[in-house]
């Protein structure tokens, strides 16, 4: 949105979040009632989205509660249209311990089995890995001074310090209302 998109649309089952989403001027898509490829190419006229991110990794999953590590990847080779960008920030290690019991054996080894015919018959280009923190920090402090960005708006609770295990337990469940927190060493604000 501030880079000047047109129109961006979130994916997620989590009502709180999306409306955290649609508050900064996104669209939200309810994965529990849509699919969000369908949503994205109904909206551009097939065509689909320029370009998308999957922001999930190894911990995606159907609204049944299923992990299914291809899911979202698979979503947006789908949603992105012909040459577009796929960025992916979700975390994939070469490994993910807890794969083999979630999904199975490749999942396991760090192997996603994702629409890779269709992905290349679209001629989408990809990024991945962690995000080069140097390359973005000084123009998002340059965002933040200036107001026109406030990423506090994801913050749901500030809490001590000597509270984190309980706060990453509400994280971890994926509690109503509990997106992002802040811990102080010294207490909270």
């Amino acid at each position: 949105i501030l880079k000047g998109a047109g129109r961006v649309w979130v994916a997620d089952h989590h009502p709180d979040r999306l409306r955290l989403a649609e508050e900064i001027g996104a669209i939200p898509i309810n994965t529990n009632d849509e699919d969000p490829s369908e949503v994205v190419k109904e909206a551009t006229l097939g065509l689909g989205a320029d370009n998308g991110c999957e922001c999930v990794g190894y911990q995606a999953h159907d609204p049944q509660g299923h992990e299914d590590a291809a899911l979202t990847m698979n979503q947006l080779i789908d949603a992105v249209r012909f040459t577009g960008a796929l960025g992916v920030v979700g975390v994939f290690l070469p490994e993910d311990p807890g794969g083999a019991e979630a999904q199975g054996e490749l999942e396991a080894k760090g192997k996603v089995p994702i629409d890779f015919g269709m992905m290349w018959f679209k001629g989408q280009k990809v990024g991945t890995g962690q995000a080069p923190v140097k390359r973005y920090n000084r123009a998002l402090r340059d965002l933040i001074a200036g107001g026109k960005a406030e990423p506090s708006f994801l913050v749901s609770h500030e809490l001590n310090l000597h509270d984190a295990a309980t706060a990453y337990d509400h994280f971890d469940a994926r509690d109503e209302g509990w997106t992002k927190v802040v811990l102080h060493p010294n207490g909270a604000n």
